[in-house]
């Protein structure tokens, strides 16, 4: 949608052909229906950062579109923004149907021929270049063509990987494509019993021999087989690669800003303060409330047992459950559950400046059909902003 608005505000007659109903249905997901438009960051180099060696593809695009100019963008266009704590970039209405809204007006009234419903059947090739688009019924012919069908997350949104058969077609290689951001199943059965319960600020480790692999501070939320939340997704690439490799561990810190000591001070004095309280009830204040039986049942200790009977080697589990709650990882969730896709169409084979083909001359990809994924915040969908103006743009040589 982004890049057939600038395709067609750089006097291109423009065709925007659709799988669904209406364009965007993906993008009202995002964000938990709130469209987390972008983050907040001042320098391009550092936003590019956060995807690592594949990063500095976008340092081109970024240059010319980036953040302040997405904002800039929706600001003209009369929906305004808020930026979060933590960086997010939202509406102010914390709608995404209002982002989907907007890009629905700008291309009617840019006159782009949407056209809906759409099953290409083959997009032949000749001498390097598309000859035409083949539908079930007709076909379209055009200069110039841009690929952005997403990747394989969130398939019943209508992404499932057709523009990657398009563009192997083609001859452009493929990253072998996998689920990012997604959620973690773990082996544990008992984790059905804390579903729903939402973690702030506490630091979760992954471990596999025994030994550190990632860590990060933050927010979480167990699900009815394991985890999910920020943490959780931004770590899944890296637990993905652990799992190919053996089994890998969770270790969640519910209680960060406090070390072994200090905590162990804390329950001392909670239970000589309430020592003819039931410690279900004494621990309720330190821990939330859903996750105190389940604490309790793993250190085997009675909930109903008053403070002033809990033993030193009791009060030494609860400590350590407390600061080193541990979850065994059964596997990532698949595509239907992932955010993005990580993998796709290899960067060496498309031009940074223009988001052009070097292999099919009058083609163009924007968007998460690209090789690039990076964590949760905004970061990916700025990608497709970035990377879908300078598409349509450089399509119709309006720089």
């Amino acid at each position: 949608m982004m890049a057939a608005v600038r395709a067609s505000e750089c006097a291109a007659r423009v065709v925007l052909l659709e799988k669904n109903h209406v364009p965007g249905v993906k993008l009202l997901m995002t964000g938990k229906e709130r469209c987390n438009i972008t983050h907040f960051e001042t320098d391009i180099r550092s936003f590019a950062a956060v995807f690592g060696k594949n990063g500095k593809f976008l340092l081109s695009a970024l240059s010319r579109f980036g953040m302040k100019e997405t904002i800039d963008f929706f600001h003209k266009h009369n929906l305004n923004t808020k930026i979060e704590q933590d960086g997010r970039i939202f509406p102010e209405s914390d709608r995404a149907k209002d982002v989907q809204a907007l890009f629905l007006r700008l291309m009617k009234e840019n006159n782009v021929t949407l056209l809906t419903g759409c099953r290409i059947k083959d997009i032949p090739c000749r001498q390097s270049a598309i000859e035409e688009i083949i539908l079930d019924t007709n076909g379209v012919k055009a200069e110039k063509y841009l690929i952005c069908t997403g990747g394989l997350s969130y398939p019943q949104t209508g992404s499932t990987g057709d523009g990657y058969s398009w563009a192997k077609q083609m001859g452009h290689t493929i990253i072998r494509p996998g689920p990012a951001l997604t959620p973690v199943a773990v082996k544990e059965k008992w984790v059905r019993e804390l579903e729903g319960l939402s973690l702030n600020n506490v630091r979760i480790s992954i471990y596999q021999n025994n030994k550190k692999q990632d860590e990060r501070l933050g927010e979480a939320l167990f699900t009815g087989i394991g985890m999910s939340g920020p943490i959780i997704l931004d770590m899944s690439k890296s637990i993905g690669k652990l799992l190919a490799a053996g089994q890998a561990e969770l270790f969640i810190d519910f209680i960060p800003d406090m070390d072994f000591h200090a905590l162990d001070e804390r329950i001392l004095r909670d239970l000589q303060k309430y020592n003819n309280r039931s410690i279900k009830n004494i621990l309720s204040e330190l821990l939330p409330n859903k996750l105190v039986p389940v604490i309790l049942e793993l250190a085997k200790i009675d909930p109903g047992g008053k403070g002033s009977s809990i033993t030193k080697d009791e009060r030494k589990r609860l400590r350590l459950l407390s600061k080193q709650f541990p979850l065994t990882i059964k596997n990532l969730s698949g595509f239907d559950k992932a955010i993005i896709t990580t993998g796709g169409i290899a960067l060496k084979e498309i031009d940074p400046k223009t988001m052009r083909s070097r292999i099919i001359n009058n083609l163009y990809f924007a968007g998460e059909i690209l090789d690039l994924d990076g964590p949760t915040g905004g970061y990916n969908l700025q990608v497709c902003w970035s990377t879908g103006y300078i598409a349509g743009e450089s399509a119709v040589s309006c720089i």
